[in-house]
């Protein structure tokens, strides 16, 4: 039979997961004022639910498990960080000529917040993202189809780039599993890094839009080095400490 406590303790991971799935990372000591307990129960909170493999430990807190992701669960991810990256790279969408985006739920809130100004082609690799855009009047959508790739829903293959490859692009918006100052973007899937590479390669400008949860860290695939990225944004201010690693390498917005 649970006690009390092991059932007050369930009761304050569910919280910390929650609070994760909004901002996407957890501050240790916040949340050990937030549920009035001890640095060292949080800190045991965050090893438990790391043994579970739903969150990874950093300084002073703990951040989303870099793992493959479908389109829904990341939608959730992180949706604050998400609506101010949006809002931000909304201003950088060209209003004619063809654009693409990637199959990150990142950019499928940018497309959310188009309404109707642009005259553009919009390709992306994403089911969900071109059902989206293609609400939006004037907007041309067109999906790079090709195979399914089950753990993330997003379509890959060489149909998929082939596709990618028929346009030329203004800018290409996407998103990542991870940047490092050192290696530069890094994915979940190899199969969807070669996807935005063939966009990025017919792409005038290419735009990455990351949360700050993803500064400093790692996955598997090798993606793009940063000076293949012309404009970074993130929903920290420019002049934020944390991005001082990436300063002078990357445009920052």
């Amino acid at each position: 039979m649970a006690t009390q406590s092991s059932v007050d303790a369930q009761r304050r991971r569910d919280a910390i997961l929650e609070v994760l799935t909004e901002d996407g990372a957890v501050d240790l000591h916040a949340l050990a004022q937030r549920f009035d307990v001890s640095a060292m129960t949080i800190r045991r909170d965050l090893e438990s639910l790391e043994r579970e493999g739903v969150l990874q430990r950093v300084r002073g807190g703990a951040v989303a498990t870099i793992r493959p992701r479908t389109f829904g669960e990341r939608r959730g991810l992180g949706a604050r960080a998400k609506q101010l990256i949006a809002s931000k790279a909304v201003r950088l969408f060209p209003r004619s000529g063809a654009v693409a985006l990637d199959a990150s739920s990142t950019i499928g809130t940018l497309a959310g917040r188009m309404r109707g100004a642009w005259s553009v082609t919009v390709a992306t690799n994403s089911y969900e993202n071109f059902t989206a855009l293609a609400a939006i009047p004037k907007v041309t959508p067109v999906l790079a189809g090709g195979e399914l790739e089950p753990s993330t829903g997003s379509l890959v293959g060489p149909i998929t780039c082939a596709a990618a490859e028929s346009l030329v692009y203004q800018r290409f918006f996407l998103s990542a599993s991870a940047v490092d100052a050192v290696h530069g973007t890094s994915e979940v899937s190899l199969a969807e890094a070669e996807v935005k590479r063939a966009f990025a390669g017919r792409s005038r400008e290419t735009v990455l839009c990351v949360d700050s949860t993803k500064l400093g860290q790692l996955s598997s695939a090798a993606g793009f080095p940063l000076s293949a990225i012309d404009v970074m944004i993130t929903e920290l201010a420019p002049s934020d400490p944390r991005l001082d690693p990436y300063r002078g390498l990357v445009e920052l917005v």
